[in-house]
């Protein structure tokens, strides 16, 4: 009798929401703030958050150049992407004007179709974290820290969540090891340079303020253990000199951010399939592990293969790169490791 209980308890909590797993944070954009003024309708409203609602989605998750390949999407196929939205909250300024925020809600299935039919990877970027230096090079000299407008001013300019830009503060040695290698700044080892930060994402920042009409950008990051090395050239058209250096700080923060999402795509095209079993110690580690991963993007799909008084064997459908499911899972406090030839869940 007891037996059969689990049975039916299994078939509620794997199938009642017909096997999806897909509460998915990355498709869900939040707090777009509009103005009601004169005669707009809640409805005209509610399409202008739609609009920018999938306008910051794809910003945050696709390459400048897969942006464009969606850029005559019209806007009845757009709100076909969306599962719901939300009026979170409803309030008036001093002027009276009504404002309201919306959250909106992305089909992740939908997303996926149309990335596909156009050939587009999404990224979903893990590790945030970015140790960044900019040098600035002007008249042959060198300028970091504070001697540097772009490292006093970074955190001021085009303010984003998708990158946390950790700046490192003042050390002698980093100090040392760039004026003796004033004239070779892009051979530097940056894990030799940024001892502290050795592992982890970095980025160098050369800034060659020597042109009249522009300035030369060079990059040399470290992004999940690969050396990437990039340069742009920034004009300078008729700004003056304060807009010209926010404009490099902003263009800098959008070539790392797609440096960054090129290292971290997800291939829709293609997924994989992992066997895994989880032991049944109580009836709640089943309803622990099925909340959890409906917090992981990266799982599309969750089938139970079978199932005995002890364990639970699960065939979990998924996108990406494996060691990325397992980061995923990690940060949802879920162990895959190996056992007896096939992968072993464990719940902490």
């Amino acid at each position: 009798m007891k037996f059969h209980k689990l049975i039916i308890f299994i078939l509620i909590v794997f199938f009642k929401t017909g096997n999806v797993l897909s509460d998915n944070d990355i498709f869900n954009v939040n707090n777009i703030e509009l103005k009601k003024e004169g005669k707009v309708t809640n409805a005209l409203l509610a399409n202008q958050a739609i609009k920018e609602g999938f306008k910051n989605l794809i910003e945050k998750i696709l390459l400048e150049e897969d942006i464009k390949k969606l850029s005559e999407l019209k806007f009845s196929e757009i709100k076909e992407l969306v599962t719901y939205y939300q009026v979170s909250n409803k309030k008036n300024d001093s002027n009276e004007i009504e404002k309201i925020n919306y959250n909106i809600s992305f089909d992740k299935d939908k997303i996926h179709n149309l990335f596909y039919k156009k050939g587009i990877s999404y990224s979903e970027i893990v590790n945030k974290e970015l140790f960044l230096l900019p040098i600035l090079k002007k008249n042959n000299k060198i300028f970091i820290y504070n001697q540097n407008y772009f490292y006093k001013k970074w955190n001021e300019v085009y303010k984003t969540d998708l990158i946390e830009f950790i700046l490192p503060i003042e050390n002698i040695e980093i100090i040392e090891n760039i004026n003796l290698n004033k004239n070779n700044l892009l051979n530097l080892n940056l894990d030799n340079l940024f001892k502290e930060y050795a592992g982890k994402n970095l980025a160098l920042i050369l800034i060659e303020d020597n042109y009249p009409n522009q300035t030369k950008i060079y990059f040399k990051t470290k992004i999940l253990g690969k050396n990437i090395v990039r340069n742009i050239d920034i004009e300078k058209f008729d700004l003056s000199k304060n807009n010209f250096y926010i404009k490099i700080i902003t263009e800098i923060k959008k070539e790392i951010i797609n440096i960054v999402k090129s290292q971290n795509l997800i291939d829709i095209s293609v997924p994989s399939f992992l066997n895994a079993q989880l032991k049944i110690t109580k009836k709640s580690n089943l309803v622990e592990l099925n909340s959890r991963l409906k917090k992981i993007d990266l799982i599309e799909n969750i089938y139970v293969k079978k199932f005995n008084k002890e364990f639970v064997y699960l065939k979990i459908k998924y996108l990406g790169k494996l060691d990325k499911i397992i980061k995923q899972l990690e940060k949802q406090k879920i162990i895959l490791q190996p056992e007896n030839d096939q992968w072993s869940i464990e719940i902490i």
